[in-house]
């Protein structure tokens, strides 16, 4: 498996399909951060947003990179769940290394972040690097699952992929504003961006409560992902 994920990867970047993505993270990156200062944690709190999309794409790319026919002869060598494995890792480990890029780009060229003024109830700027590391680590999963489910192994379709991706990245904003009827129905995502943008730090409790959230949204998800792979191949 550790073959395939390599192979794959090695494609993605090698083919160029990592270009597009990547622009259009820079191009928000800059959009974000280029505005002025801001505290760490409200910053990275946004970042992770509106990365958000561009992570779900980026994992639809990797997944669909690879021919049909190569798919199916991958699944034959390794078995079915390592073969599906093998591409969300993939995309996972392209995730986090835009998350690396996230959290590197505020610094250069913008210095975008500022330190907490004396006496001020703002988390100190560790802390608030820290809730940015967190935000973009909760991001990362649901952004996967999300691009999974819109991926050609399970849409068939190119038009049917973007119409799940699209959807469902609207629906992650929609759903997550406060005062949403169906807030479960999708990712932590902004729930965590208005927990960094507070005044105050909340409570160790509520991260632990977008973790578990996250966690039971990604359980779902990769578990529909993997009975629609199965029943479509």
């Amino acid at each position: 498996m550790t073959a395939l994920v390599r192979m794959r990867l090695t494609a993605f970047v090698r083919g160029g399909r990592a270009l597009a993505p990547l622009i259009a993270a820079l191009a928000l990156l800059g959009v974000i951060h280029g505005g002025g200062q801001s505290p760490a944690a409200p910053a990275y709190g946004y970042s992770a947003v509106m990365l958000f999309p561009v992570l779900a794409w980026q994992a639809k790319l990797v997944l669909d990179t690879e021919p049909d026919g190569q798919r199916r002869l991958a699944r034959l060598a390794v078995g079915a769940r390592r073969e599906a494995a093998a591409g969300l890792l993939a995309a996972t480990i392209l995730g986090l290394g835009f998350c690396v890029v996230a959290l590197l780009v505020p610094w250069w060229p913008f210095h975008a972040i500022s330190s907490p003024e004396p006496g001020s109830a703002e988390p100190s700027l560790a802390a608030g690097i820290a809730l940015g590391v967190l935000a973009h680590l909760l991001a990362v999963p649901a952004a996967v699952a999300l691009g999974a489910l819109a991926s050609r192994a399970v849409t068939r379709t190119v038009r049917n992929g973007l119409i799940v991706l699209v959807t469902g990245s609207v629906l992650v904003v929609v759903l997550g504003l406060s005062g949403s009827v169906a807030p479960w129905l999708v990712p932590p995502v902004m729930a965590t961006a208005r927990a960094l943008s507070a005044d105050q730090l909340p409570p160790a409790g509520t991260f632990w409560l977008l973790g578990g959230w996250t966690t039971l949204w990604c359980a779902v998800a990769f578990g529909g992902y993997g009975r629609l792979r199965r029943s479509r191949s």
